[in-house]
């Protein structure tokens, strides 16, 4: 998956808009103003933060050396993903879904 890849999927999700909030090299995707997903453009290879459960995410990066606790953010809810092969599209597709469905489901648990 590449830059263009994974920005086009945030997209194609129900009410999501894009921002650069903290500064030019960090894409950030909100769904109800709420952070679900942020972008290091500038990172080589391409790296992303996801939100995650927080047993899931120890589960992730017990499995996987690219899953790391979030950069920057709170590493119980938090992941960094590193997109160096180890992943397919379709399992980084997931976690960006799973880190929308939470910050979603939460906003209308809130309704």
């Amino acid at each position: 998956m590449n830059i263009e890849q994974l920005h086009e999927y945030a997209l194609s999700l129900p009410d999501v808009t894009e921002s650069f909030p903290f500064d030019e090299t960090t894409l950030v995707m909100k769904a109800g103003g709420k952070m679900f997903l942020l972008v290091a453009l500038d990172a080589d290879p391409l790296q992303f933060n996801v939100k995650c459960d927080p047993e899931h995410a120890i589960e992730l990066r017990e499995e996987y050396d690219c899953v790391l606790p979030g950069y920057h953010m709170n590493k119980k809810h938090w992941n960094t993903i590193i997109v160096d092969g180890t992943l397919t599209n379709k399992q980084l597709k997931e976690m960006v879904l799973d880190s929308y469905n939470l910050i979603v489901k939460k906003k209308k648990k809130r309704l």
